[in-house]
Protein backbone atom coordinates (compact mmCIF):
# COMPACT_ATOMS: atom_id res chain seq x y z
CA UNK A 1 0.00 0.00 0.00
CA UNK A 2 1.01 3.01 -1.03
CA UNK A 3 0.44 6.30 2.07
CA UNK A 4 4.33 7.42 2.52
CA UNK A 5 3.14 10.88 0.55
CA UNK A 6 -0.46 11.31 2.18
CA UNK A 7 -1.22 14.26 4.04
CA UNK A 8 -1.14 13.97 7.50
CA UNK A 9 -4.33 15.55 9.44
CA UNK A 10 -2.25 16.60 12.50
CA UNK A 11 -5.36 15.39 14.91
CA UNK A 12 -4.44 12.11 16.36
CA UNK A 13 -3.93 12.50 20.34
CA UNK A 14 -0.81 10.14 21.18
CA UNK A 15 -1.04 9.23 24.55
CA UNK A 16 1.56 7.11 24.42
CA UNK A 17 3.67 6.47 27.00
CA UNK A 18 1.91 7.83 29.77
CA UNK A 19 1.64 4.87 31.18
CA UNK A 20 -2.20 2.64 32.08
CA UNK A 21 -4.09 5.62 33.08
CA UNK A 22 -5.36 6.69 36.69
CA UNK A 23 -8.64 5.30 38.11
CA UNK A 24 -10.66 7.55 39.97
CA UNK A 25 -14.12 7.27 41.48
CA UNK A 26 -17.04 8.30 39.32
CA UNK A 27 -17.57 7.77 35.70
CA UNK A 28 -19.54 4.45 34.30
CA UNK A 29 -20.02 1.52 35.98
CA UNK A 30 -18.71 -1.71 35.74
CA UNK A 31 -22.09 -2.82 34.27
CA UNK A 32 -22.28 0.08 32.11
CA UNK A 33 -19.01 -0.41 30.77
CA UNK A 34 -19.84 -4.41 29.77
CA UNK A 35 -23.20 -3.53 28.61
CA UNK A 36 -21.22 -1.16 26.18
CA UNK A 37 -18.71 -3.19 25.95
CA UNK A 38 -20.88 -6.20 24.15
CA UNK A 39 -23.22 -3.73 22.52
CA UNK A 40 -20.79 -1.34 20.55
CA UNK A 41 -17.42 -3.18 20.93
CA UNK A 42 -18.50 -6.73 20.63
CA UNK A 43 -16.95 -7.72 23.55
CA UNK A 44 -18.73 -10.14 26.02
CA UNK A 45 -19.64 -8.71 29.36
CA UNK A 46 -17.80 -10.53 31.79
CA UNK A 47 -14.05 -10.31 30.02
CA UNK A 48 -15.49 -6.04 30.20
CA UNK A 49 -16.20 -6.65 34.07
CA UNK A 50 -13.27 -8.74 34.62
CA UNK A 51 -10.52 -6.06 32.88
CA UNK A 52 -12.62 -3.10 34.59
CA UNK A 53 -12.34 -4.54 37.95
CA UNK A 54 -8.81 -5.19 37.43
CA UNK A 55 -8.21 -1.22 37.94
CA UNK A 56 -11.00 -1.35 41.48
CA UNK A 57 -13.50 0.35 39.21
CA UNK A 58 -14.59 2.50 35.86
CA UNK A 59 -14.19 6.06 34.58
CA UNK A 60 -10.79 7.45 34.81
CA UNK A 61 -9.18 10.56 34.99
CA UNK A 62 -8.95 12.69 31.66
CA UNK A 63 -5.57 11.61 30.10
CA UNK A 64 -3.52 14.49 27.71
CA UNK A 65 -1.53 13.20 25.32
CA UNK A 66 0.27 15.40 22.87
CA UNK A 67 -2.31 16.39 19.67
CA UNK A 68 -0.95 16.55 15.68
CA UNK A 69 1.35 13.78 13.87
CA UNK A 70 3.41 11.82 15.65
CA UNK A 71 7.12 11.59 14.53
CA UNK A 72 7.54 7.56 14.32
CA UNK A 73 6.15 5.89 11.29
CA UNK A 74 3.39 3.63 12.81
CA UNK A 75 1.68 6.48 14.71
CA UNK A 76 2.19 8.82 11.19
CA UNK A 77 0.37 5.94 9.49
CA UNK A 78 -2.22 6.31 11.41
CA UNK A 79 -2.46 9.79 10.96
CA UNK A 80 -2.20 10.02 7.17
CA UNK A 81 -4.93 6.77 6.80
CA UNK A 82 -7.14 8.51 9.13
CA UNK A 83 -6.67 12.42 7.29
CA UNK A 84 -7.57 9.76 3.92
CA UNK A 85 -10.41 8.55 5.61
CA UNK A 86 -11.86 11.48 6.42
CA UNK A 87 -11.67 12.93 2.82
CA UNK A 88 -13.03 10.11 1.06
CA UNK A 89 -16.07 10.49 4.24
CA UNK A 90 -16.31 13.99 3.82
CA UNK A 91 -17.41 13.46 0.16
CA UNK A 92 -19.78 10.88 0.44
CA UNK A 93 -21.92 11.95 3.61
CA UNK A 94 -23.18 14.90 3.86
CA UNK A 95 -22.23 17.04 7.18
CA UNK A 96 -19.59 14.12 8.07
CA UNK A 97 -17.18 15.56 11.22
CA UNK A 98 -14.22 13.84 11.59
CA UNK A 99 -13.67 11.65 14.97
CA UNK A 100 -11.46 11.72 17.17
CA UNK A 101 -8.62 9.69 17.07
CA UNK A 102 -6.64 8.51 20.39
CA UNK A 103 -3.27 6.01 20.44
CA UNK A 104 -2.45 4.03 23.36
CA UNK A 105 -0.21 1.33 25.06
CA UNK A 106 -2.17 -1.02 27.72
CA UNK A 107 -5.01 0.99 28.61
CA UNK A 108 -6.21 4.79 28.70
CA UNK A 109 -9.45 6.63 29.90
CA UNK A 110 -12.39 6.55 27.37
CA UNK A 111 -16.23 8.56 27.03
CA UNK A 112 -17.59 4.80 27.74
CA UNK A 113 -15.37 4.03 30.63
CA UNK A 114 -11.57 2.38 30.60
CA UNK A 115 -10.35 0.97 27.93
CA UNK A 116 -7.55 -2.16 27.22
CA UNK A 117 -5.90 -3.06 24.78
CA UNK A 118 -7.35 -6.58 25.50
CA UNK A 119 -10.54 -4.96 23.73
CA UNK A 120 -8.47 -4.74 20.79
CA UNK A 121 -9.14 -1.37 18.49
CA UNK A 122 -12.69 0.14 19.51
CA UNK A 123 -14.45 3.44 18.71
CA UNK A 124 -16.46 4.55 21.42
CA UNK A 125 -19.33 6.62 20.46
CA UNK A 126 -19.72 8.64 23.75
CA UNK A 127 -16.67 10.73 22.66
CA UNK A 128 -16.86 10.38 18.96
CA UNK A 129 -13.17 8.59 19.53
CA UNK A 130 -11.38 6.12 17.61
CA UNK A 131 -8.84 4.25 20.18
CA UNK A 132 -5.90 2.37 19.21
CA UNK A 133 -3.02 0.53 21.02
CA UNK A 134 -0.88 -0.03 18.21
CA UNK A 135 0.87 -3.24 19.96
CA UNK A 136 -2.47 -4.89 18.89
CA UNK A 137 -1.29 -5.52 15.49
CA UNK A 138 1.37 -7.95 16.75
CA UNK A 139 -1.34 -9.39 18.86
CA UNK A 140 -3.53 -9.75 15.44
CA UNK A 141 -0.88 -10.49 13.42
CA UNK A 142 1.12 -13.47 15.65
CA UNK A 143 -1.85 -14.92 17.27
CA UNK A 144 -4.76 -14.84 14.75
CA UNK A 145 -2.71 -15.16 11.59
CA UNK A 146 -4.21 -11.68 10.22
CA UNK A 147 -1.92 -10.15 7.70
CA UNK A 148 0.87 -7.44 8.64
CA UNK A 149 0.62 -5.68 5.39
CA UNK A 150 -0.24 -1.91 5.63
CA UNK A 151 -3.67 -2.47 3.91
CA UNK A 152 -4.59 -4.63 6.16
CA UNK A 153 -4.29 -2.18 9.43
CA UNK A 154 -5.52 0.36 7.67
CA UNK A 155 -8.91 -1.71 6.93
CA UNK A 156 -9.04 -2.22 10.93
CA UNK A 157 -8.79 1.75 11.46
CA UNK A 158 -11.39 2.55 8.14
CA UNK A 159 -13.45 -0.48 10.46
CA UNK A 160 -13.71 1.54 13.08
CA UNK A 161 -13.95 5.32 11.13
CA UNK A 162 -17.00 2.80 9.90
CA UNK A 163 -18.59 3.00 13.60
CA UNK A 164 -18.13 6.83 13.52
CA UNK A 165 -20.35 7.13 10.62
CA UNK A 166 -22.77 4.81 11.59
CA UNK A 167 -22.64 7.34 14.67
CA UNK A 168 -23.33 10.22 12.88
CA UNK A 169 -26.14 8.88 10.47
CA UNK A 170 -28.28 7.43 13.77
CA UNK A 171 -27.66 3.60 12.92
CA UNK A 172 -25.96 3.01 15.96
CA UNK A 173 -28.82 4.22 17.43
CA UNK A 174 -31.76 2.34 15.83
CA UNK A 175 -29.30 -0.83 16.35
CA UNK A 176 -29.27 -0.12 20.38
CA UNK A 177 -33.04 0.52 20.18
CA UNK A 178 -33.77 -2.32 17.75
CA UNK A 179 -31.64 -4.57 20.51
CA UNK A 180 -33.85 -3.43 23.46
CA UNK A 181 -36.61 -4.86 21.78
CA UNK A 182 -35.68 -8.01 20.82
CA UNK A 183 -37.11 -10.85 22.14
CA UNK A 184 -33.96 -12.61 23.29
CA UNK A 185 -29.78 -12.17 23.15
CA UNK A 186 -29.45 -14.81 19.51
CA UNK A 187 -32.18 -11.93 17.96
CA UNK A 188 -30.06 -9.04 19.38
CA UNK A 189 -26.47 -10.32 18.32
CA UNK A 190 -28.30 -10.40 14.91
CA UNK A 191 -28.15 -6.78 14.88
CA UNK A 192 -24.88 -6.52 16.15
CA UNK A 193 -23.35 -8.37 13.45
CA UNK A 194 -25.04 -6.26 11.33
CA UNK A 195 -23.24 -3.00 12.61
CA UNK A 196 -20.03 -4.77 12.42
CA UNK A 197 -20.53 -6.39 8.54
CA UNK A 198 -21.77 -2.69 7.64
CA UNK A 199 -18.35 -1.12 9.08
CA UNK A 200 -16.53 -3.77 7.12
CA UNK A 201 -18.38 -2.61 3.90
CA UNK A 202 -17.21 0.94 4.81
CA UNK A 203 -13.90 0.01 5.14
CA UNK A 204 -14.37 -1.64 1.73
CA UNK A 205 -15.72 2.23 0.29
CA UNK A 206 -13.18 3.77 1.78
CA UNK A 207 -10.41 1.31 0.18
CA UNK A 208 -11.96 2.07 -3.41
CA UNK A 209 -12.04 5.56 -2.55
CA UNK A 210 -8.73 6.43 -1.14
CA UNK A 211 -6.76 7.13 -4.29
CA UNK A 212 -8.51 9.28 -5.94
CA UNK A 213 -9.31 11.96 -2.70
CA UNK A 214 -5.50 11.51 -2.61
CA UNK A 215 -4.33 12.06 -6.00
CA UNK A 216 -2.71 8.89 -5.73
CA UNK A 217 -0.83 9.50 -2.99
CA UNK A 218 -2.67 7.12 -0.77
CA UNK A 219 -3.28 3.73 -2.89
CA UNK A 220 -3.55 0.14 -3.00
CA UNK A 221 -1.00 -2.15 -4.92
CA UNK A 222 -1.78 -5.42 -6.52
CA UNK A 223 -2.30 -8.04 -3.70
CA UNK A 224 -3.30 -5.56 -0.64
CA UNK A 225 -7.18 -6.32 -1.16
CA UNK A 226 -5.93 -9.84 -0.73
CA UNK A 227 -4.47 -9.19 2.14
CA UNK A 228 -7.28 -7.45 4.09
CA UNK A 229 -9.10 -10.40 3.37
CA UNK A 230 -6.93 -12.35 5.00
CA UNK A 231 -6.98 -10.45 8.01
CA UNK A 232 -11.41 -10.54 7.88
CA UNK A 233 -10.99 -14.27 7.53
CA UNK A 234 -8.74 -14.32 10.65
CA UNK A 235 -10.81 -12.82 12.85
CA UNK A 236 -14.27 -14.02 11.70
CA UNK A 237 -16.11 -15.04 15.13
CA UNK A 238 -16.35 -19.04 13.53
CA UNK A 239 -12.52 -18.55 13.28
CA UNK A 240 -12.08 -17.45 16.62
CA UNK A 241 -14.49 -19.77 18.14
CA UNK A 242 -12.45 -22.38 16.63
CA UNK A 243 -9.14 -20.83 17.23
CA UNK A 244 -10.53 -20.80 21.31
CA UNK A 245 -11.44 -24.40 21.22
CA UNK A 246 -14.65 -24.06 21.31
CA UNK A 247 -17.63 -25.46 18.92
CA UNK A 248 -18.86 -22.65 16.63
CA UNK A 249 -22.41 -20.75 17.57
CA UNK A 250 -23.50 -19.04 15.31
CA UNK A 251 -26.27 -17.48 17.68
CA UNK A 252 -23.56 -16.07 19.64
CA UNK A 253 -22.03 -14.36 16.89
CA UNK A 254 -21.02 -10.78 16.69
CA UNK A 255 -19.27 -9.78 14.46
CA UNK A 256 -20.01 -12.43 11.69
CA UNK A 257 -18.18 -15.35 10.26
CA UNK A 258 -15.06 -15.21 8.30
CA UNK A 259 -17.32 -15.42 4.91
CA UNK A 260 -19.62 -12.82 6.06
CA UNK A 261 -16.66 -10.16 6.55
CA UNK A 262 -14.82 -11.06 3.54
CA UNK A 263 -18.09 -10.42 1.50
CA UNK A 264 -19.11 -7.32 2.78
CA UNK A 265 -15.01 -5.70 2.57
CA UNK A 266 -14.75 -6.95 -0.93
CA UNK A 267 -18.56 -5.87 -1.59
CA UNK A 268 -17.86 -2.25 -0.31
CA UNK A 269 -14.70 -2.56 -2.27
CA UNK A 270 -16.39 -3.54 -5.55
CA UNK A 271 -19.29 -0.69 -5.11
CA UNK A 272 -17.06 2.23 -3.38
CA UNK A 273 -20.67 3.35 -3.04
CA UNK A 274 -21.96 3.47 1.36
CA UNK A 275 -25.65 2.84 -0.29
CA UNK A 276 -24.20 -1.20 -1.17
CA UNK A 277 -24.09 -1.37 2.24
CA UNK A 278 -27.44 -2.62 3.78
CA UNK A 279 -26.83 -5.44 5.77
CA UNK A 280 -30.08 -4.92 8.27
CA UNK A 281 -32.41 -6.42 4.91
CA UNK A 282 -31.90 -9.92 6.91
CA UNK A 283 -31.45 -8.76 10.44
Amino acid sequence: MRWQGGRTGGGVEDRRGLGGGAIAGGGLGVGVLAIIGYLVFGIDPSTTTQLASQFGGVGAEQQQGQVGTPKDQAGRFVDVIGANIDDVWSQKLEGYQRPNVVIYEQGTSTGCGYGQSAMGPFYCPTDKTVYLDLGFWQEMESKLGASGADFARAYVIAHEFGHHVQTLTGTSAQVRQAQQRASGQAEANQYSVALELQADCYAGVWARNASAVSNGQVALEPGDIEEGMKTAQAIGDDTLQRRSGGRVSPESFTHGSSAQRVEWLQRGYQSGDPASCDTFSGA
